[in-house]
């Protein structure tokens, strides 16, 4: 059966960076299909990846006129290939607000018609991040998102980081976040995502299950400007 996910969350949240992980999985399983539908953050992009992405023999669809001097994305007519092609997985990189959460929306038949279990809706949460800062706060997003994007929530995705400096703390943080807003709106926390080293740590101190969910270890393929540029000079790119 096809399986879709949907990656929503607030900027910062860290959804591209793991939808990015979670298509190359997929695609060494089948046939896989990766959907930005960012129309709103322009800084990380899925198509400065076009080249390794469709080399893992997935298939890239991006908002017209990325890595252009146009300003105006919008979204091409490829998109209802997610609902009428044999993909084995789909995955949505969705917006990181409710405004870029409206462009799921546009898609809803095509969500609607998929039988029941094949889609995914997780909402990607980082806690070092404003908008995830409180339980209350947090459930007022997941509110937001939901209406936005006209799906509801299926999960919870801890994934808490400060980047090249993040630590099992990190984790933990977004641990006791979410066992609040699980508890607070019945939204499971079905994953919890990080760098391998940070993500066994955090399991080996003992956290409840049913608020860790999968975990899902991720490697890094996103880079800031800087960090690109750093590891391109030292290799002489």
């Amino acid at each position: 059966m096809k399986k879709v996910y949907v990656l929503i969350g607030s900027f910062g949240s860290g959804k591209t960076e793991l939808a990015l992980n979670l298509a190359f999985r997929a695609a060494a399983c089948g046939k896989t299909e990766l959907i930005d539908l960012d129309l709103v953050n322009t800084y990380f992009r899925l198509s400065e990846h076009r080249r390794q992405i469709e080399a893992a023999g997935i298939r890239l669809i991006s908002p017209n006129y990325v890595s252009t001097n146009v300003e105006t994305l919008s979204l091409p007519a490829e998109v209802v290939s997610a609902f009428d092609q044999p993909w084995d997985t789909v995955v949505f990189d969705a917006g990181g607000d409710p405004a870029g959460a409206t462009a799921l929306g546009r898609f809803y038949e095509g969500f609607a018609a998929l039988p029941p279990g094949a889609l995914e809706v997780l909402h990607v949460v980082n806690a070092r991040r404003p908008f995830s800062a409180d339980a209350e706060a947090l459930a007022e997003t997941n509110d937001l998102l939901q209406r936005s994007a006209r799906l509801a929530v299926t999960g919870f995705v801890n994934n808490t980081n400060l980047a090249v400096e993040s630590t099992p703390d990190d984790l933990r943080l977004g641990y006791t976040l979410l066992r609040e807003v699980s508890e607070q709106t019945g939204v499971p926390v079905v994953c919890t995502a990080g760098r391998a080293d940070v993500l066994q740590a955090f399991l080996a101190s003992g956290p409840e299950p049913r608020y860790v969910g999968t975990p899902f270890e991720i490697q890094t393929y996103m880079h800031r400007d800087w960090q690109s540029f750093l590891h391109e000079g030292l290799s002489g790119g």
